[in-house]
């Protein structure tokens, strides 16, 4: 049975009222029953202290030596509290993305992140979000989900999405649930609303996830569990399959050190939980890590840093053609710095999401510039992302 929460959650997922765009329509199915999942997070990770630069000779002069990394080639490494992650990139399962932003170049956390999920050049009051607008409007059934307590806005304006949270409610009794039915059933969009909600109850008690059971607390079992839960939606047969999950906790203005390594540690640990939950899955899956902007190149003088611009995202999963750095990188002296404090961005993430959707969900060049992304014909999908 559906909680009030999920019924609710659903119902948020529908199409709002805001921007008018064409709709979707996939010719073919995402090659090989894809996967893809979009990790958000939140608050800005300092991409230089999670892919350090040490092979740039100023990084040095602003960060002082990476000597405990783990190397990924001889300009960038990773920060040590990642090994998974490594591990993904040594078996070629994961790429690294430096010097990336959106097309936002102010720092506003509450700003960066609507561009981030709106998928637009600018916070322009835009009420859905890229991967809504990427989902096919003939789907059938639950498309997408949003782990977390609400539907974010990247999900927003699709058809087919529905949340999950574990979380303690009371479940809907039978009775109550026939009225809803009735109610709904002569509205086509809150019946299917409803049926996400069903379908995904189901789904959450065949993989044995208590959706009534304590919610987790702190965020490392938070978001381990939210990771869990992810992985077995999506290797569920009938189950979604696009998951958004968000972790918050990036924003790192002091102490950043011992904060950060506790947080990429989480961040880490939930990305081989997703790897393992998906199983055999795993092999079909594309997950993108983003953030909404990066932070300053130089420590500040409370041992953190501060809003910045270029950032660093990442690109994991068995479908995913890794083992690489992809940076046009622009180094960090003073005078290549970014209004002479941040990493310059030289790399558009629209460009590395048309990639995914394009070589992963088979979604045409044509609705990725006019739809997911309008007015962004100038930025190229990016090549070579997804294996084959």
């Amino acid at each position: 049975m559906p909680t009030r929460r999920q019924i609710l959650g659903s119902m948020a997922a529908l199409p709002l009222m805001g921007l008018a765009f064409p709709q979707v329509s996939w010719a073919t199915r995402a090659r090989g029953d894809a996967r893809f999942a979009f990790v958000v997070l939140r608050g800005a990770l300092d991409g230089l202290a999670a892919v350090p630069a040490y092979g740039d000779g100023d990084f040095v002069r602003h960060r002082g030596p990476a000597s405990d990394r783990l190397t990924l080639d001889d300009t960038f490494g990773l920060n040590p509290a990642l090994p998974h992650l490594h591990e993904m990139y040594g078996k070629h399962e994961a790429l690294v993305l430096h010097a990336v932003a959106t097309p936002y170049r102010q720092r506003s956390h509450f700003s960066g992140q609507d561009v981030l999920e709106s998928g637009l050049s600018s916070e322009i009051g835009t009420r859905d979000g890229w991967l809504g607008r990427a989902l096919p409007r003939n789907a059938a059934g639950v498309r997408a989900m949003a782990l977390g307590e609400a539907v974010p806005l990247v999900l927003r304006g699709g058809p087919g999405v529905s949340s999950w949270a574990p979380m303690r409610e009371n479940v809907l009794d039978d009775d109550t649930l026939h009225r809803i039915e009735a109610l709904y059933g002569d509205d086509q969009l809150l019946s299917r609303s409803l049926a996400a909600a069903l379908n995904t109850g189901q789904i959450a008690r065949e993989g044995g996830l208590d959706e009534n059971g304590p919610a987790l607390s702190g965020p490392r079992e938070r978001f381990l569990g939210l990771m869990t839960a992810a992985g077995r939606f999506l290797a569920a047969p009938d189950g979604p399959r696009i998951a958004v999950i968000d972790i918050g906790g990036w924003d790192t203005h002091n102490q950043q050190a011992g904060r950060l390594k506790r947080q990429l540690a989480i961040l880490d640990d939930g990305l081989a939980a997703l790897r393992d939950n998906l199983g055999a899955a795993w092999g079909q899956t594309a997950v993108l890590l983003a953030t909404e902007f990066g932070r300053t190149a130089a420590i500040n003088g409370t041992g953190g840093t501060d809003h910045g611009t270029g950032a660093a995202a990442f690109l994991a999963g068995g479908a995913v053609a890794g083992g690489r750095v992809i940076a046009d990188w622009p180094g960090l002296a003073d005078g290549q710095l970014f209004e002479a404090r941040d990493l310059r961005p030289t790399t558009d993430l629209r460009a590395v999401a048309k990639g995914v959707l394009r070589d992963h969900l088979n979604l045409a060049r044509a609705d990725l510039d006019r739809t997911v992304f309008p007015d962004s014909a100038a930025v190229r999908p990016m090549d070579g992302l997804i294996r084959g």
